[in-house]
């Protein structure tokens, strides 16, 4: 059974409302001023809050700015109530993030279609997508039924690269968000002396081209070349701005979505830091197996340039190769031409990683 939060002071709409409310089963708490509200909200944790705007002690919007600043009632659903049909104040409490308003006097109806939506729309964003064809087409389905964002394409394939095409180069429009389906992306950039400096190694799941569209950017701020063949979904940038700068709930799953792992990018810093250039080596081998995949039990082959290896490990070509070496005469991987390395002892590895 929903729980239902509904703060108001006027105990005929109070009292008239929550019986609404109970008959179509809702659990409904009730609270006759903006400080019993907040009170109730974190008494009880509930699943959506009712609340009138004018009110005595804490009026409305302090009321949704206070539970707004806690980590338990934030995210819960708020449907603001007003008697004044004044734009300015119904846009007011939109802007500060409401779910929904209801202008009193309500019809049944409307304060039952409003409470459903709400709860819908919190449940499907509380869900995991995959990030994979299925999981952006799942979440981009269900984000099209929401008010507001009818608009989004429905036009969302895989595109097959192959390897050393670009997938995109610094400098050129950004006008498309990129998933990596399969395969294996390099990106990088490149110094004014023509030296090239590399920005990341993105494999299935993650996302490319997005710091460029969240900085509003017109062009692509490195450049993306494929290591082995892949397959890409692509995603317009009209779809990502409607995201972003739509719906504020919305805006936040998808945000989450398309970060990757920021963890594991800090962590990456701090090896660079302070771990040797083997213990580094072990760990960025161990990461892109982790980022390769394969339909059969055979050892998997991880596709990386002697250059490449030495841009993720922070140091130089020659170092690079030479502990790689150092790691084939220890029979910890085998090396199969300029780019074909595999790994034979991944615990040993692990060991390198803790002990050095």
């Amino acid at each position: 059974m929903k729980k239902i939060l509904l703060i108001e002071d006027n105990p005929v709409v109070r009292e008239n409302t929550a019986e609404i409310l109970e008959l179509e089963n809702y659990n409904v708490t009730t609270a006759e001023n903006g400080k019993k509200g907040i009170e109730e909200a974190l008494k009880h944790l509930p699943d959506i809050i009712i609340c009138d705007i004018m009110m005595p002690v804490l009026d409305g919007y302090a009321v949704f700015e206070s539970l707004s600043q806690h980590v338990k009632t934030a995210h819960i659903p708020f449907i603001f109530l007003t008697a004044k049909s004044e734009k300015a104040e119904i846009r007011k409490g939109m802007n500060l993030g409401a779910d929904d308003y209801l202008t009193k006097p309500f019809q049944e109806n409307e304060l039952l279609e409003a409470v459903v939506s709400r709860l819908k729309k919190y449940s499907f964003l509380e869900q995991e997508f995959s990030k994979d064809i299925k999981g952006i087409n799942q979440f981009f389905d269900g984000v099209a039924s929401q008010k507001g964002m009818e608009g989004l394409s429905m036009d969302r394939s895989i595109k097959i690269f192959k390897r050393k095409d670009f997938v995109f180069m610094e400098g050129d429009t950004a006008h498309k968000l990129y998933l990596v389906q399969s395969g294996s992306i390099k990106t990088y950039k490149t110094t004014d002396t023509g030296k090239s400096f590399v920005t990341g190694i993105f494999g299935p799941g993650q996302f490319i081209g997005q710091l460029s569209l969240l900085a509003n950017k017109t062009t692509y701020s490195d450049t993306a070349c494929v290591l082995e063949k892949s397959e890409i979904i692509e995603i317009p940038k009209n779809d990502f701005t409607t995201l972003i700068y739509g719906d504020q709930l919305i805006s936040s799953k998808f945000i989450t979505m398309i970060s990757n792992d920021l963890i594991e990018l800090q962590e990456q810093l701090v090896s660079m830091a302070f771990e040797s250039v083997r213990q580094r080596l072990a760990k960025v081998l161990l990461q892109l197996d982790g980022k390769h995949t394969t339909k059969s039990d055979a050892p998997k082959e991880i596709h990386i340039s002697r250059e490449d290896l030495a841009g993720l490990l922070g140091t130089a070509t020659e170092t690079a190769i030479r502990m790689l070496t150092n790691f084939k005469d220890e029979g910890l991987v085998t090396i199969n031409g300029r780019r074909n390395i595999v790994i034979q002892k991944k615990e040993d590895l692990e060991e390198i990683i803790h002990f050095g």
